[in-house]
């Protein structure tokens, strides 16, 4: 939400969880949200006949499968509401490190039914393999997975955190696919390990998307973003993206990177 409103973008939040701080740090106190609570707020917003006026909804971390139903509720009462408006799927579901993270309940939920409802989906390397059911160390392996994602419904796919076989140990890469084509973002990969990085990428690459700028240009330009912010929360020792302090990055990031053609 922060990241996208200091993109000015206005910004409708609802949450599914309300956690004390991010669950990879382990303990942790609050509660999921209950579905009926996400349901009656997107019924709230629908009443003042606001969601013609949305543009997109993005999901990220669900906290139950019962919440990825109200949230597919809430696109489909937006998609009445206005027909253009995209929805972007990021499918929480774990990381190469941590395996998966969420009640494999939820991970069922996204590969049969989050995935495909999604006009744009952003799931990291790990993620991409657990919903096509692949193992895709190289470059043209991922790329068939992506190409199983796209027949499960997204019309555009960006995959994070790449490290297939061809990424060199100081980079990580970001590939992105539609039918005008796949690309590569390729960035350095920064020695520090933080929370909420995948979630600031896709709100960032949705805006843009909807600001009218190419996958390939979205997707270069949300990682610049990204690294930005990692950088500057890597010199300062942070745990915490330093969302506040390196808020310039956001907007107008300082690194530049290109998107390759595949």
């Amino acid at each position: 939400m922060p990241a996208l409103q200091l993109m000015g973008c206005n910004v409708w939040p609802i949450h599914t969880v309300e956690f004390s701080n991010h669950p990879g740090y382990g303990a942790y106190t609050g509660r999921v949200v209950d579905a009926a609570a996400i349901r009656d707020l997107v019924a709230g917003i629908e009443a003042r006949g606001l969601l013609a006026r949305c543009d997109g909804v993005v999901s990220g971390y669900l906290g139950t499968a019962a919440n990825g139903e109200a949230v597919l509720d809430a696109v489909e009462r937006v998609k009445r509401a206005n027909p253009a408006a995209h929805y972007c799927c990021d499918p929480v579901i774990g990381d190469a490190e941590r395996g998966v993270y969420v009640d494999t309940r939820i991970a069922t939920f996204l590969r049969e039914r989050g995935v495909g409802a999604a006009d744009i989906a952003t799931p990291n390397h790990f993620e991409l393999d657990t919903l096509t059911g692949t193992k895709t160390p190289a470059l043209s392996k991922l790329l068939r997975a992506i190409d199983t994602l796209h027949r499960m419904g997204p019309r555009t796919v960006l995959v994070t955190s790449v490290r297939t076989d061809d990424v060199p140990e100081d980079a990580i890469d970001l590939i992105v696919s539609d039918p005008g084509g796949r690309f590569r973002v390729r960035t350095p990969r920064l020695a520090i390990g933080v929370h909420g990085a995948g979630d600031m990428i896709a709100a960032l690459f949705l805006a843009h998307i909807l600001r009218g700028e190419t996958p390939g240009r979205a997707a270069a330009r949300a990682a610049a973003s990204v690294f930005g912010v990692i950088r500057r929360t890597a010199t300062a020792g942070a745990r915490e993206l330093l969302l506040v302090e390196a808020q310039c990055e956001i907007a107008t990031p300082a690194a530049r990177f290109t998107a390759q053609p595949l």
